[in-house]
């Protein structure tokens, strides 16, 4: 099978999506970062009553904490993007890839049933891109709708 009948075929949960991280709407920043920095993750969820509210994200922090100087006693529900994108555990790579492009995202919460059942990162894909390395390489003649081409090409 090649790379792009793979990221057709093949679905989120192939990638092994990482543990995800809740917090309740109500918490502090400092809490999620304090998280975050414990369980080496770059975002976290932000659920209320089992349900995603929302997501906070290292570049949050950064963008929205940092560089407004604001506390990290703020709410994070002030803070978080509400209700993020999210994939379900048998969509496909390709849409996954495609949804992460489109909104220029590098976090997509696992969603099934309502539930969170982890985080596909960026770092996911690379390492399932990674995989298929040789294979991209033999068959580079070949146009995937979801890739830029090669430099030069």
């Amino acid at each position: 099978m090649d790379l792009w009948k793979n990221l057709k075929v093949e679905s989120v949960w192939r990638l092994h999506p990482t543990q995800a991280w809740e917090i309740a709407p109500d918490q502090t920043v400092g809490h999620a970062v304090a998280l975050m920095r414990e369980k080496k993750v770059g975002c976290v969820l932000v659920s209320h009553e089992s349900q995603i509210v929302g997501i906070f994200t290292e570049r949050d922090l950064l963008r929205k904490v940092l560089a407004a100087s604001l506390s990290l006693d703020t709410p994070i529900s002030s803070i978080m993007t509400p209700y993020p994108v999210s994939v379900d555990p048998q969509d496909s790579v390709a849409s996954a890839i495609r949804r992460m492009i489109d909104g220029g995202y590098r976090h997509l919460p696992v969603v099934q049933d309502g539930k969170a059942k982890g985080i596909l990162s960026v770092k996911r894909i690379i390492h399932y891109l990674a995989e298929h390395y040789p294979e991209i390489h033999t068959s580079a003649d070949e146009a995937c709708p979801l890739l830029p081409p090669p430099d030069g090409e």
